[in-house]
């Protein structure tokens, strides 16, 4: 792998790792376009999302001190509750996650987020889902958080996005939309660095053969592009991210995923 595509993986990879149309999905694609070796992409996946998780850090600073500050007060036991039905999902359909990390059911996968980010749009008909009547906003609570967390163990199957799945189980569940973002950030954060130590050991008992063919220079340059994506992604979410940015997002899966789909069936270029 050259300079240039561990940077493109480095961007592809940050953007899409908050914007609601599955980073895991891009990756997967972007590695049968450059007929990446799958354990190299593997381990570069790995290390990109150190950074997007510190793009996290980074915008989300001000709430991860606050939560620091009161470790055991309700936001931390939120983010718990968010957590664990992706880590039983995960436990449930063990190896199967590994058939679908091939590609089978990407094409599908990316029309179930462009489904779930219609439904929001569907129902919630504010005109840019902000304006939501005092009376029927609520603020995150166990119940919202146990939901959103539902959201995100669908999510890890690739192609369906993370950040759209946990948008649409808060936003459906009448939560205020930058409310919904920011804790949709902060649920990122053991879901990436669980998933980033999960994948360092598996990644240390290999021979390091990977590492040797990406080269230290391509990795820190990927996930320096993923961290500058990542953090260009989330200041956009949270000043953009309306009902027409939804439908954009939306669209744009609908037509990858239906291309992804042809391509399985028809064309064969990348399947």
């Amino acid at each position: 792998m050259n300079l240039i595509e561990a940077i493109i993986y480095g961007l592809i990879q940050g953007l899409t790792e908050f914007l609601p149309v599955s980073s895991s999905g891009h990756i997967t694609l972007l590695g049968r376009l450059f007929g990446t070796d799958p354990e190299v992409m593997y381990t570069l996946s790995t290390w990109l999302h150190m950074g997007t998780l510190i793009a996290v850090f980074v915008v989300m600073r001000r709430e991860i001190l606050a939560i620091l500050r009161d470790i055991f007060g309700p936001k931390t036991w939120q983010i718990i509750i968010a957590t664990i039905p992706a880590v039983v999902a995960a436990l449930l359909l063990g190896d199967w996650l590994d058939d679908l990390f091939g590609g089978r059911f990407l094409g599908v996968s990316f029309l179930i987020t462009g489904i779930f980010l219609m439904t929001i749009l569907l129902v919630r008909r504010e005109r840019d889902l902000d304006e939501v009547p005092a009376a029927g906003e609520r603020e995150i609570g166990w119940k919202q958080a146990l939901i959103a967390g539902i959201g995100q163990a669908i999510a890890i199957l690739p192609g369906v996005s993370r950040s759209g799945s946990t948008l649409t189980a808060l936003l459906l569940s009448r939560v205020n939309r930058k409310k919904a973002i920011r804790f949709s950030f902060l649920m990122s954060i053991p879901a990436i660095a669980g998933g980033f130590v999960l994948d360092l050991k598996e990644m240390i008992s290999g021979d390091g053969a990977a590492i040797e063919a990406l080269g230290l220079g391509n990795l820190l340059f990927g996930v320096l592009a993923a961290g500058v994506a990542g953090w260009l992604a989330m200041e956009w979410m949270l000043r953009r991210l309306n009902r027409r940015g939804l439908l954009a997002c939306a669209i744009y899966v609908f037509v990858l995923g239906s291309m992804v789909i042809v391509d399985q069936q028809i064309t064969n270029f990348f399947f």
